[in-house]
């Protein structure tokens, strides 16, 4: 992949080709413009060539500080002008007055629109009273195009790349939402299929306990009926152990979505993957944590990692900016706290399932989750017991 060109190069470059055609058309002998003779008679030819040269100068400020370059190109102008006016610094300022419209704030084109629209009238109109003919309507043409032109071509440009930038952010907004949601239905689609594992196995598991029983229960149990019995739970966990094999193996696949998760039980274990991933998908996360050495029941570990990793999808949708992420865990409770910046423009759409979901896992554990708009923020606080859990034996 090629460097990309600096733009301090490609001002520079404009500033020294546009001074080196204004040599080359002062050369040529198209150093006066405007007046037939300089208004200093004695002032040397040569002369011209510093505004010229300050003209081409100015290039070098085009997007620093535009409208700095456009006030002092005015000026290289005017003095120009006075020496008897040369198309080399003319055509040069068409550059500036062109740069100031593109790069400059949002006042700077409207003042240059305005502003040389009502000079040019007011040329035209000197140059009819000071010639005494209709033909001094030139001098106005001449400011249209020296001025006027340059500004309505950068007010063009500059829409354009104003419209291909709004269209380019919608875009990668629109990518980064199609790729979340992928994700996510993987995601759900990985949930129902280990639920289909869970059914399948308890259901081989409690046929292999059924035959054990029979057999256990017999009080004399014959080879034939031992045998039966074996044979049965030797199906039974044959069968399971190839389905599970099967449901792991397609819970394992990437896919098209990207690395898949780790094999283990999800849990606070995972915290730092899922701020990673949330940070590969364009999220600011700031995390905090505490007591995250402490053991958890199963369950309570299990709904932690879900509740924040469904907390930082809302805090992408709903808010902008960095994210601060806390998970604090104590004997007693797992704190959970995420807020940013909320959306001045709103949410990017979502289903909903997401806080719907949360607080279902939060409620079945005895805990509470609260979300929404708050104080100019978007914020989720989960809090999930840990000593009720561990008492009913979670």
């Amino acid at each position: 992949m090629t460097a990309r060109w600096p733009s301090w190069r490609t001002d520079l470059a404009i500033s020294l080709v546009s001074f080196a055609g204004g040599l080359v058309l002062y050369a040529a002998g198209g150093w006066r413009m405007f007046f037939g003779a300089s208004l200093w008679s004695d002032a040397p030819h040569w002369v011209l060539l510093v505004p010229m040269a300050v003209m081409a100068g100015c290039c070098l400020l085009r997007r620093l500080a535009p409208g700095t370059a456009e006030a002092i190109g005015l000026l290289a102008l005017a003095a120009d002008t006075l020496l008897g006016g040369s198309l080399g610094t003319a055509l040069i300022f068409t550059q500036v007055v062109y740069d100031a419209c593109v790069y400059g704030r949002p006042w700077l084109w409207r003042a240059n629109l305005y502003g040389w629209v009502a000079a040019s009238v007011l040329a035209a109109a000197a140059g009819v009273v000071a010639s005494g003919s209709w033909r001094g309507v030139v001098l106005g043409l001449v400011v249209a195009l020296v001025a006027v032109l340059p500004t309505v071509t950068g007010i063009s440009v500059r829409q354009y790349r104003d419209q291909a930038r709004v269209q380019r952010l919608r875009a990668e907004e629109t990518a980064r939402l199609a790729a979340w949601e992928r994700r996510q239905a993987v995601a759900d689609e990985r949930a129902r299929m280990a639920r289909e594992l869970h059914d399948v196995v308890a259901n081989q598991l409690g046929a292999i306990a059924i035959h054990a029983t029979a057999v256990l229960s017999a009080p004399d149990p014959s080879p034939q009926l031992v045998r039966q019995a074996v044979t049965q739970i030797r199906e039974s966990s044959v069968s399971g152990l190839a389905e599970m094999r099967r449901m792991i193996g397609l819970l394992r696949e990437d896919g098209d979505s990207g690395p898949a998760e780790p094999a283990t039980r999800p849990g606070l274990a995972s915290l730092a993957q899922l701020v990673a991933q949330a940070r590969a998908d364009g999220l600011a996360v700031d995390l905090h944590t505490g007591g995250l050495d402490r053991a958890l029941p199963v369950s309570v570990d299990f709904a932690a990692h879900r509740i924040v990793r469904e907390s930082l999808a809302n805090a992408w949708k709903h808010g902008v900016g960095a994210a601060v992420l806390r998970v604090d865990v104590d004997a007693d409770r797992v704190l959970i706290e995420t807020a940013n910046a909320l959306r001045r423009d709103g949410s990017t759409p979502g289903s909903g399932h997401g806080l719907i979901g949360m607080r279902e896992r939060a409620a079945l554990l005895g805990g509470t989750l609260t979300a929404g708009p708050e104080d100019g923020r978007w914020r989720l606080r989960a809090s999930l017991p840990v000593r009720h859990t561990q008492e009913a034996g979670v």
